[in-house]
């Protein structure tokens, strides 16, 4: 069964803005300041046309795997995809961090964090083996409570905020600009999320400039958050690492009405769970593909990468700065190697399979 196109749209424009509220906004105020909205706005506008080239790709009806084996032979497209999947657990990496952080600091701050948080991952080994259409009932209900947590959230904190924070423009110079769009490259990587669902959705005409659509009305949620977290903040927020989770407890209607703000944040932070899984679900969906899908390999992949993902996470917990520095800052170009240049490549190699099989029929 394969994923509607609904259920694409939702994710894009309700599931995806989710990985990045934790401690990308905080990155962006130590780079830029109040000049955090114009870096995110351009990695927007470049994944929404990434999103619109892997879409594209989906009106063949064939799976990455498929494409490249026909143009590289099956060896050489099975070492891409173990490659690809490398890369999606590489990427995994940082928003589990970012979860272990936030279940430790908001919800279990009396518990030692890999007892609070390693519950996690057989949540996520279970959720790995469901087939993409379960994933795609998922997104139904995800969206929902996201556009509810976060327009609660908003609305809770736009009281509160100082939108003339914002300004002047141009503060940070083109330094910090181009800083901080290289530095958060590792928070947008969705349109590589996509690619092991191609062939497996039913492509409608127009879904890629749907979904490029659906991607940027959820990028204006995170530009509205964005600005109303420097707006409640301004000068401190650098120091404010799960913004998400304070912005609204400033509002003046709090007192009498006490903590209302955390069904919004709960909610939120629901959504988040599900959106850390998906790399590793991808990279077990890639590998999958490559080596003949059957239950038994779906299991094994995700028992084995989610237990190298909580290895890596224990060896790592008492140096999760250090980790995100040299994910984020040190390897951020890894991020655009993968997630724009595969996308690319693979659009170019179906547009030369298009192109010759006209030829062919010309003739």
């Amino acid at each position: 069964m394969k994923l509607s196109a609904r259920q694409l749209c939702f994710f894009l424009a309700a599931v995806a803005p989710a990985g990045k509220l934790v401690l990308m906004p905080s990155q962006l105020a130590a780079l830029t300041g109040n000049d955090l909205l114009f870096p995110v706005l351009l990695q927007i506008l470049v994944q929404a046309g990434l999103v619109f080239c892997v879409l594209l790709l989906g009106r063949s009806g064939r799976t990455v795997y498929a494409s490249l084996a026909d143009m590289v032979g099956t060896f050489a497209a099975k070492a891409l995809c173990i490659l690809f999947a490398a890369f999606l657990l590489f990427a995994a990496f940082v928003p589990l961090v970012e979860q272990k952080l936030l279940v430790q600091s908001l919800f279990y701050d009396t518990l030692p964090s890999y007892v609070a948080f390693a519950p996690f991952f057989l949540f996520s080994a279970y959720l790995c083996t469901r087939p993409l259409a379960a994933m795609g009932r998922v997104w139904d209900i995800l969206a929902p409570v996201f556009l509810v947590g976060m327009l609660g959230i908003l609305l809770l904190s736009v009281w509160s905020a100082d939108y003339g924070a914002l300004a002047p423009v141009g503060a940070a110079g083109a330094s910090g600009f181009g800083r901080s769009f290289a530095y958060t490259q590792g928070w947008f990587f969705d349109a590589a999320l996509l690619l092991p669902l191609v062939g497996k959705f039913h492509y409608r005409k127009g879904l890629a400039w749907k979904g490029a659509l659906c991607y940027l009305l959820g990028g204006m949620i995170l530009l509205a958050f964005l600005a109303t977290y420097y707006g409640v903040f301004a000068d401190i927020a650098v120091t404010q690492l799960f913004a998400f989770a304070h912005m609204s407890k400033y509002f003046s209607g709090i007192t009498a009405m006490g903590r209302i703000d955390y069904l919004f944040i709960f909610a939120v932070a629901f959504v988040m769970t599900f959106y850390v899984t998906m790399p590793v679900h991808g990279a077990v969906e890639t590998i999958s593909e490559a080596f003949g899908r059957t239950k038994p390999l779906s299991a094994i992949l995700s028992v084995g990468f989610n237990g190298v993902l909580l290895a890596l996470l224990l060896i790592f917990n008492f140096s999760p700065s250090e980790t995100i520095a040299a994910i984020t800052e040190r390897a951020f170009w890894i991020f655009p190697s993968f997630a724009a240049g595969v996308p690319l490549l693979l659009l170019l190699i179906f547009a030369v399979r298009h192109v010759t099989e006209r030829r062919r029929h010309a003739n």
